[in-house]
This record gives C-alpha cells, sequence and structure tokens, in this order.
C-alpha cells in the first residue's frame, strides 16, 4: 500500500488526512500551478457528463477544498453535500463557499468514504475528483459510493491516469517524477505529499483495471474517457 510517510505506522487514511492538512494552505495554488491550469477543464467536461441526468442531489466525496463541488454548480442542483477526511483542506473550502456567498447550496463536512453518513439511496449523483487512489479500501469506498446512489443514479470519478504513448509517455514520467516533487516540496513544505503523488498515481489501477472493479462493486454501464494524452481519466456509472 503507498502512503504518504513511509517511516510512521499510522494506516494510509491517517497518513492521507494529516498530509491534506498540512499543504492545505497551498494546495489550490499548487493544483492549478502544477497542471498549467488543465484541472479546470477537466473538471469542467467531467460535470458536463451529468448535465442529462439533471441531479438534484448531489455528494461530492473527497471534495477537499470544494473545487468540484462549486463546478457541480453549472448543473443547477437543490444541494450539494461535499465530504473529507481533512479538515484543513475543509476550512479551506468552507471559506471560498462562504466567500462566494453559497453555503445554502453547498455544505462541507468531515466524512469517510469507506463510511459514508448518509442512508441508502441518499443522492441523484456522487462524484470524486482525484481521490479514488486515496482510498484505504478501493472497493469498500466504491461499494459505499455505490449504496448512497438512488438507482439509477450516476457516478463520475475524474482520477490521474497513466499516458502509455511515446513520446507522451516519458515526458510525463519525467515531470511526474522529478519536476513536480521539487515544486511540491519547495512552495507546500510537506517532501512527503508531492512524492506521494506519483507513486500513488502509479499504484492506481486505472483504465480497464478500474471500470472491472466498478463491474464487481455493481455499477453498470461502466466507460472511460481519456483525457490530455492520457493523464487524466474520466470514469462514469450507474446504479
Amino acid at each position: 500500500m503507498v502512503v504518504p510517510y513511509k517511516e510512521e505506522n499510522t494506516g494510509k487514511k491517517e497518513q492521507v488526512a494529516k498530509m491534506f492538512d498540512n499543504i492545505s494552505h497551498r494546495y489550490d495554488f499548487l493544483n492549478h500551478f502544477l497542471s498549467l491550469g488543465i484541472d479546470k477543464g477537466w473538471r469542467k467536461k467531467a460535470i458536463q457528463h451529468l448535465k442529462p441526468f439533471k441531479p438534484k442531489q448531489l455528494l461530492d466525496v473527497a471534495t477537499g477544498t470544494g473545487d468540484f463541488a462549486i463546478q457541480a454548480l453549472t448543473l443547477n442542483p437543490d444541494k450539494i453535500i461535499g465530504i473529507d477526511i481533512s479538515a484543513g483542506m475543509l476550512e479551506v473550502g468552507k471559506k471560498k463557499v462562504a466567500e462566494r456567498r453559497l453555503t445554502d447550496r453547498i455544505e462541507l463536512q468531515l466524512g469517510d468514504s469507506e463510511n459514508i453518513p448518509f442512508a441508502d439511496n441518499t443522492f441523484d449523483a456522487v462524484t470524486v475528483a482525484f481521490g479514488v487512489r486515496n482510498f484505504e479500501n478501493l472497493e469498500r469506498g466504491l461499494r459505499e459510493i455505490y449504496r448512497v446512489l438512488k438507482p439509477g443514479g450516476q457516478l463520475v470519478v475524474l482520477e490521474f491516469s497513466r499516458p502509455r504513448k511515446f513520446p507522451f509517455r516519458q515526458v510525463y514520467n519525467f515531470y511526474f517524477k522529478f519536476v513536480l516533487p521539487k515544486i511540491g516540496r519547495a512552495v507546500s513544505s510537506d517532501k512527503a505529499a508531492y512524492t506521494y503523488l506519483p507513486e500513488s498515481v502509479e499504484a492506481f489501477p486505472d483504465g480497464e483495471n478500474f471500470l472491472h472493479i466498478l463491474n464487481i462493486v455493481g455499477f453498470k454501464h461502466a466507460k472511460c474517457r481519456t483525457l490530455t494524452f492520457g493523464v487524466s481519466s474520466i470514469y462514469t456509472g450507474s446504479k
């Protein structure tokens, strides 16, 4: 299991929460800077998948600072709830929501993807952006998401993946493994966080492997759409 702080004996969940608490004050800047702003376009494309379904109750798992939840407002839902295990990230997200005067439409709260604090069949859609690879138990987290979705409800997952084609694969690997960690360490002051990022992407079962897991959990019509030469992917499925 890939964890941020290899010298510690705590579980992945605790370490991921600690890591995001540590970098929460610089997370948004680094996210946009290190992706050259491309991540904003990725979020828009992921949310577009839900437009035909017009979800009214939406859950954003691993919401972080709330960027994906805020983007989902373009769907005009009645309510968006975002959950995350990092109190530090949620604090930043709550400030953003308050500054935009969106507290009546977006609610951010502490919550564990593997023990989602909502009843069965609650949400029309569930989204996860760059969060599933941080689940301590991936299948358990996906089963929880499946549980809280209404029948016919939609899942949208946006996650990093690994480019396969030459020469972009080589350029990507060099940037992700050598350039990104150095910039991340310098700006965030957390040596582990941006070493963990490429390691967690490398370990994540992307593409067809992730679709297979979605099928095992019970999702129907599971599909994958790659973005930017395979740097990230949008996974979709329905209950």
